[in-house]
Order: C-alpha cells, then sequence, then structure tokens
C-alpha cells in the first residue's frame, strides 16, 4: 500500500486572483495534481510540468542474437514515447531504431557509434558479429504522472507545461495534492502572476509554455 499523501499547508503571500483572472463557471477549470516529493517548496501560479516517461531497459529481442555486442546505458531523450523501441540490424554493424508506433526514427545506426534521437544509446560490438535480424528492445516505462515545476531542459515530460499551481505548497520531503489550473475549459491567468522554475532562464522558454498552455484553453493575458 502506498504512503499517503501529506496535507499541503501554506501561507499566501500572493492571491489567486493575482494568477487567476477568470475561469469557466463553476471552477471547472481547476483540478487537483500530486506535486513530486523533491519539487520543494512551490509558490503559487508556479507552472508545471507532468512527468511522462520513465527509464529505459533495454533486452535482446525475443529468441536471441548470434551476435554477442551489448546495449550500454540507454538516455532517455525529449520526445520519446512509452512503450518498446525496436532496434534490428540490416547487417553486422548498422541497424535501424523503430519507435513504439512503428516508425523509423534516426536514420542508420551503427555499432560503436552513439544513436541520438527519442534514445541515446552506444551498442558495442562483441566477438561474434551481428547478423540481419538480430536486435534489441528497449522498453520506456510510463512517468508517474506527478508535477514538477515545468524544466525545458528536462526529457522525462516536464519539458512541457501541463498547469498552473493555485496554492503554494511543500514538496520537500513528500508528495503533495494541491489544487491546479488544468484545461477542462477556457481560463484566463495574468503572465504577471506566474512564477517559473529555476530552469527557465529566456523569454523563448516562457513563449513555449504559454503556447502550450493556449492549446489547453489557459489563455495569458495582460492584466488590465
Amino acid at each position: 500500500m502506498g504512503r499517503a499523501l501529506r496535507t499541503a499547508t501554506w501561507d499566501e503571500p500572493t492571491a489567486v486572483s493575482d494568477v487567476l483572472k477568470s475561469e469557466k463557471e463553476g471552477h471547472f477549470c481547476r483540478g487537483v495534481g500530486v506535486i513530486k516529493s523533491g519539487a520543494g517548496v512551490c509558490d503559487i501560479g508556479l507552472v508545471l510540468g507532468k512527468i511522462l516517461t520513465g527509464a529505459a531497459t533495454a533486452t535482446a529481442k525475443a529468441g536471441g542474437n548470434t551476435g554477442t555486442g551489448t546495449v550500454g546505458a540507454v538516455a532517455v531523450n525529449q520526445g520519446a514515447k512509452t512503450g518498446v523501441y525496436k532496434v534490428r540490424f540490416t547487417a553486422a554493424t548498422v541497424f535501424q531504431v523503430l519507435d513504439p508506433d512503428g516508425n523509423v526514427i534516426g536514420g542508420n545506426g551503427a555499432t560503436g557509434t552513439a544513436f541520438a534521437d527519442d534514445l541515446g544509446f552506444t551498442i558495442a560490438a562483441g566477438g561474434t558479429a551481428f547478423i540481419a535480424g538480430d536486435g534489441f528492445d528497449i522498453t520506456v516505462a510510463a512517468g508517474s504522472g506527478k508535477l514538477v515545476a515545468y524544466d525545458p531542459t528536462a526529457n522525462d515530460g516536464s519539458q512541457i507545461a501541463d498547469s498552473v499551481l493555485l496554492h503554494k505548497v511543500d514538496a520537500t520531503s513528500a508528495d503533495v495534492a494541491g489544487a491546479v489550473i488544468l484545461a477542462n475549459g477556457p481560463a484566463e491567468i495574468s503572465p504577471a502572476g506566474l512564477k517559473w522554475g529555476a530552469n527557465v532562464t529566456t523569454q523563448a522558454h516562457r513563449d513555449a509554455a504559454l503556447a502550450v498552455l493556449a492549446k489547453k484553453l489557459i489563455l495569458a493575458r495582460q492584466s488590465a
């Protein structure tokens, strides 16, 4: 049985009205999200991202391989999908990577050379060469769905703006349930009332987040 969420406590130097300017009748734009333990003290107005992908694990394809080479550590990069990526050799040193939807990504890869696309990894050749049809399956786990500060440098899904926090919470050492602005109808927010994570360092980062929120009908407008 999982650990119960801690009850959130806060004091609010900023009012909800400084962030949320209007919303669909009935508060249908609001919901509850889980702020991930370790996120620290998160202030009202913080733009949040959701953890959508987890770690990746690689195994030899079903039936095994003729070649004895191995896959090194796998990095999950921006744009990665959850599910199984199939690495398949077309020749002794050449392979292709298919994403979980069956699309070839990244062009041809080669043993001994770093592959970088949705995933990053290097396949080392072994004492016995690979043959066509050899390969590996790399499974990208689903993320926790918990919320952290929007981070344009991340690669776990939190690089995409998801929602906006409506109350200050302390998630330093435990998950905390907090009220957030979601995408269930048009809501207007004030850019001046928003807070940003440490890795949001440029206006381009902020503009990208606001553009994503706008698609979710969370619309930024300047205060009158």
